[in-house]
């Protein structure tokens, strides 16, 4: 993979990221209460929880970024973008009950990617992509062969799904190990919701919680890793290919 390796120009801030811990606290409050009402099937708080979701992630963002320098504006607005995208896909069925929620869950969760991409790929990356970033190519034509079948009509835009998400899971190893790690359990998410879709009869009851738990935690460590970036690095963008 070949792009620009570009480090932000915010004044670094030390190395106590115990700072961001407080802007996340509704976050996460939130987060434990939702994964909390599935696995207990109280289904009306999992609903209500569900949608407030990246909107305190939001928060919680514009929060961090003001404590980092309000630096690099236009991440602020792709990170924005993407939970705003996020947010459209969680409540695709509450928002939009006219219209069949799956395709337009893809089709949101799709632009949230892309917004990550892009941002991955033109603000945060620190570092070339890792030998190893390809095995997310190697996770899509596996997850394309596995589900296509199952997926029915459905299979093309699972397909194209899947190449938006192993795009921003990729692009992420170019940036903060904490994004990294958002990106990664990102993937986990929707590849365990794809299954449970797909494939019901694999997947055992638990695994709903979990397709919350992880999407939930990747989404924060994405937000975190972002702000770590414009908080620990400084100087003028460079360019490596």
């Amino acid at each position: 993979m070949q792009g620009r390796t570009v480090r932000s120009t915010i004044k670094p801030a030390g190395g106590n990221y115990g700072a961001l811990l407080l802007p996340f606290s509704s976050y996460l409050v939130v987060s434990i209460v939702h994964v909390g009402a599935l696995a207990c099937d109280a289904a009306g708080l999992a609903a209500a929880t569900k949608l407030v979701l990246m909107p305190a992630l939001a928060l919680a963002l514009l929060w961090g970024w003001s404590r980092s320098g309000r630096g690099l504006a236009n991440v602020l607005w792709l990170l924005l973008a993407a939970l705003f995208f996020s947010w459209l896909g969680d409540g695709a069925g509450a928002f939009f009950p006219f219209a069949p929620s799956l395709p337009l869950m893809l089709a949101f969760f799709a632009l949230a990617h892309l917004c990550y991409m892009w941002t991955f790929w033109r603000h945060l990356a620190i570092r070339p992509a890792p030998f190893w970033a390809w095995l997310f190519a190697v996770w899509w034509v596996m997850l394309a062969i596995i589900l296509w079948s199952p997926a029915g009509s459905l299979a093309p835009a699972v397909t194209g799904y899947g190449v938006v998400l192993g795009g921003t899971a990729a692009l992420a190893t170019r940036c903060h190990r904490t994004l990294i790690w958002g990106a990664i359990f990102f993937l986990a998410s929707d590849t365990i919701l794809a299954f449970r879709l797909f494939v019901p009869y694999a997947m055992p009851a638990w695994t709903s919680p979990l397709v919350m738990f992880t999407y939930t935690l990747g989404q924060g460590l994405i937000v975190a890793g972002a702000l770590m970036t414009l908080r620990s690095h400084v100087g003028a963008d460079s360019v490596k290919t």
